[in-house]
């Protein structure tokens, strides 16, 4: 096994390796596009014939959504259908949002309720009783591994496929989910939360001024549209290797590590 920051993926680095077919997740920083379509050019000049790349909320990619890293995405996806890209195949994921981040506030409250017996306040960035299927990260690098593994990739060449999860979550699921594990009644609970957001330009990563590019992106999900019926997964997706872990399962998952 070899490891490389795939950021600094180049063609000898590919040839030298022998990769033949790819899975990328990248980051959503602003310097998204220039990393990534290096990247994609990189694989197209080792000869890599074909690669899984995992998107963002479908709801978020075109040329003028406000969420700066969907535009970056439709961008990215635009570049891949050019003549120039022929010879590299490709099949890009749209997930829902993760369950790995959006019930992440749930499993920290549990955790730190069980180690002090204090609560603090409950924040969950979903709205009260607006439905998102939201999606587990290891159903996504599923579909990803069923691709990758397929003798003949050509029917999903250029095919870009929404993932949700199996069914949907609201604030107030989330609300009952952490009482149920924490055995406990939560005292105060903030929905539609985004100091998390704000919490980003301290991390250094994040300049203030996307701050209000990454709120935009809360709209699709406080207004129902990345709901089971809002976001349905693909067909293809479906009868291929349907996304299955459910919140609970996350969730489960999430306070056993």
């Amino acid at each position: 096994m070899a490891e490389k920051d795939w950021t600094e993926i180049d063609a000898d680095w590919l040839r030298e390796n022998e990769v033949v077919r790819a899975y990328i997740a990248p980051h959503n920083e602003p310097s998204q596009f220039a990393d990534e379509s290096a990247f994609y050019a990189a694989l197209l000049q080792a000869g890599v014939k074909y690669v899984v790349k995992v998107s963002t909320n479908v709801k978020y990619v075109g040329p003028t959504n406000p969420v700066y890293y969907g535009r970056s995405h439709w961008a990215i996806e635009n570049l891949l259908d050019q003549t120039e890209f022929r010879g590299l195949q490709w099949t890009s994921l749209q997930p829902n949002f993760f369950t790995a981040m959006y019930l992440s506030s749930a499993a920290q409250w549990i955790k730190a309720y069980r180690r002090t017996g204090n609560q603090e306040v409950l924040k969950t960035n979903v709205a009260e009783d607006v439905a998102v299927a939201m999606i587990d990260p290891r159903d996504v690098g599923k579909v990803g591994a069923h691709l990758l593994t397929l003798d003949d990739v050509t029917p999903h060449n250029g095919a870009r496929y929404v993932l949700s999860g199996p069914e949907d979550i609201n604030g107030k699921d989330i609300l009952e989910l952490v009482e149920s594990f924490a055995n406990v009644k939560v005292e105060t609970v903030e929905y539609k939360d985004v100091s998390w957001i704000d919490d980003l330009a301290s991390s250094g990563v994040y300049p203030k001024k996307v701050l209000s590019s990454i709120k935009a992106g809360c709209i699709p999900l406080w207004n129902a549209q990345c709901s089971l019926s809002g976001s349905p997964t693909s067909k293809k997706i479906i009868a291929l290797a349907a996304p299955s872990r459910t919140p609970i399962q996350a969730l489960e998952t999430m306070l056993r590590n």
